[in-house]
């Protein structure tokens, strides 16, 4: 558990937020701050507990001195469940917004509501009612007169974007950690996630990431079971990759198919599916022209829309094309080299010179993970440049920009050496060396460097406080705690593992007809990525706020447009195969209008099929519409007993 604080007023709370203020924040404007999160909500404060971090055992000059604890009292904090929408299960075992007024009517709410509500819900309550935190009437952050405010304006946001909030987050809560942590990744075992205790301690964004790298995982199953026997027996018969094709092309559109219903199950039993999504403030970068917001009806700032779309389309836009090029002009030097290596071992083949056939494809392939690198850094440069207003659109824009990049690059060469070169042989060598190199490099980034710097951290504190005390069990005070996690990585979101678990799909769904091992490296790829990310996730990361996400966003459609690519490539392969062609001796035309007419036929069959299969379940349906009856039918008995009330007054 972790341990209580007490507010200037007396009051002891659980410490759940951290706030770390800059070194030269000044004195009057902590203390403004720390005034308006402690005032009641009628007067325009966060109605929340704050204290300052007090000196650790092992106190340093230079330390920083400004970091603040941040709590709330459980009326608050089920209050605050109320504004932000939360759902719980209700007594007839469906999902409700939770509301003070009926708490007694929810399942898990037990006698003055301790434990009813999650740490991950509470933090993230916490941080809601931060964001929400506006100015009144000032001008600017007192004693910072560069942070202007007026009216309106997020203080947190502000305080943010000018340095002098450096970062906010939630407490780990360590009893916890160690519990899930033994559950999910301490032991080797075969069985499922806990992916409620992942939600429940992380929230639902985290737990439905990890819902999906299961699911994917467990979906590669049988096109890896059919893929050895395939890699045995029909290594060399390259004629026989048809039958594997046309599963691929079944294969990709039913799993994504299938999973939609899958996270809508979650999402419902979790309380994401139903629930109103806020609205959605200014992003603390975007900046522009002090105006009026038709909407909110209050100040901030306006930047036109055609200075970004000029932006996007005459910056942005040629930049990528440029990388593309230059993605592409890497490609060619890459088969010059792949060439090269050819002439050599044909020259005179030995082991040695069978070995140099590789290593133009490790290079290239260490090559494709340094430029994705760079180009990812660029995309958000450029991004944040564009100026977008909202936190949604700035995320769809750097989404395309990695996702068109990063296709370009990793599946371009693979693209030419099947339709351009059609050698089948160096397209087999070529998928198997670019998905193990990756994933080599892959393991190296995620997993091995960001334990080995943690520990380097880890040891760093542990042993700066036990030149004080003896540490009974490793567990921190609560003041070093607190610095050690303020020292630790923030967890930048899932939007790298998604790209992962893009790029493998890929290697799956368009070539692995060619190489059918392609699905057990994977495979055992997400094995080791279960245990890697839940290891960081654990003890290498801040802890993240919740997000409480009722599907995977954007990612689902970069999936589905990956599996209409796939259709594609595999009726072009089936096509190219000898044993097709076989039925057309003498015109190739046919032979294309059929393949053409096959993959419409198949796209056409893949759209049905999206339409067949429901993307919630029936029974959710008619929960969902059931409770969209009742509150209908609510809405009309308070119109008509407000309608009574006024007649009576009149009459």
């Amino acid at each position: 558990m972790l341990q209580d604080s007490v507010d200037n007023s007396g009051t002891r709370f659980t410490p759940l937020v951290v706030l770390e203020l800059a070194t030269d924040t000044k004195e009057e404007a902590i203390a403004w701050l720390l005034s308006r999160i402690r005032d009641q909500q009628q007067n325009g404060g966060a109605g929340l507990l704050v204290e300052q971090l007090g000196p650790g055992v092992a106190a340093q000059e230079k330390e920083n001195p400004n970091i603040f604890l941040v709590g709330a009292t459980r009326q608050r904090l089920l209050s605050g469940a109320e504004e932000v929408g939360l759902f719980k299960e209700f007594n007839d075992g469906s999902m409700r917004g939770f509301t003070c007024a009926n708490k007694h009517n929810f399942t898990e709410f037990k006698g003055d509501g301790d434990g009813f509500l999650s740490m991950a819900e509470c933090q993230y309550i916490i941080k809601h009612e931060l964001d929400t935190l506006r100015a009144k009437d000032e001008t600017h952050v007192p004693g910072h007169s560069q942070a202007k405010l007026y009216p309106g304006k997020s203080i947190i946001r502000r305080l943010q974007s000018k340095g002098i909030l450096i970062q906010m987050f939630p407490l780990h809560e360590q009893e916890e950690l160690k519990r899930l942590s033994f559950s999910w990744y301490k032991k080797v075992k075969l069985s499922l996630q806990p992916l409620d205790g992942i939600r429940h301690y992380y929230g639902e964004g985290q737990a439905l990431y990890f819902g999906f790298l299961e699911y994917f995982t467990f979906a590669l199953v049988p096109m890896a079971l059919i893929g050895v026997p395939y890699y045995l027996f029909d290594w060399e018969d390259y004629d026989k990759y048809v039958v594997f094709a046309v599963f691929n092309l079944v294969w990709c559109t039913v799993i994504l198919e299938l999973w939609k219903r899958f996270s809508a199950s979650l999402a419902y039993s979790w309380g994401t599916l139903s629930r109103k999504k806020a609205f959605e403030e200014p992003r603390p970068g975007f900046h522009g022209v002090l105006g009026f917001n038709p909407v909110t009806g209050r100040e901030e700032p306006i930047y036109p829309n055609t200075k970004r779309q000029l932006r996007v389309y005459l910056v942005s836009l040629p930049f990528v094309l440029l990388c593309l090029y230059l993605s592409l002009y890497v490609m060619m030097i890459y088969f010059q080299m792949e060439g090269w290596a050819l002439s050599v071992h044909d020259e005179d083949p030995t082991f040695w010179t069978g070995i140099l056939l590789f290593i133009p494809s490790i290079i290239y392939a260490v090559v494709i993970e340094i430029m994705n690198l760079i180009y990812r850094y660029a995309a958000e440069f450029l991004t944040e440049w564009e100026n977008h207003r909202l936190e949604s659109s700035y995320q769809n824009h750097l989404v395309l920009k990695v996702l068109v990049f990063n296709f370009f690059n990793c599946f371009a060469s693979l693209f030419y050496i099947a339709f351009v070169m059609q050698d089948m042989v160096l397209l087999r060598q070529s998928l198997a060396t670019l998905l193990i190199t990756s994933q080599i490099l892959n393991q190296f980034m995620e997993a091995f460097l960001p334990y080995w710097l943690q520990r380097r951290r880890n040891k760093k504190m542990i042993r700066k406080v036990q030149k004080r005390r003896t540490l009974e069990d490793k567990e921190l005070p609560l003041a070093e705690q607190v610095r050690l996690e303020t020292d630790m990585s923030t967890y930048l979101g899932t939007f790298d593992d998604y790209l992962e678990l893009f790029l493998l799909f890929g290697y799956v769904s368009l070539f692995s007809c060619v190489y059918p091992l392609a699905a057990v490296l994977v495979v055992l790829n997400n094995i080791t990525e279960v245990y890697s990310d839940a290891f960081k996730m654990c003890r290498v990361f801040k802890r993240p706020f919740s997000d409480p996400a009722a599907n995977i966003g954007v990612w689902q459609l970069a999936f589905e447009a990956m599996s209409v690519i796939a259709v594609v490539t595999n009726c072009a392969l089936i096509g190219m195969s000898p044993q097709v062609k076989a039925y057309f001796p003498e015109s190739e035309t046919q032979l294309i209008l059929w393949t053409v007419a096959i993959e419409h036929g198949l796209l056409a069959f893949k759209f049905i099929l999206t339409f067949l299969i429901p993307d919630v379940p029936k029974h959710i349906q008619i929960k969902l519409a059931r409770l969209e009856f009742e509150s209908l039918e609510a809405l009309k008995k308070k119109k008509m007993l407000e309608a009574s009330e006024l007649s009576k007054v009149v009459q």
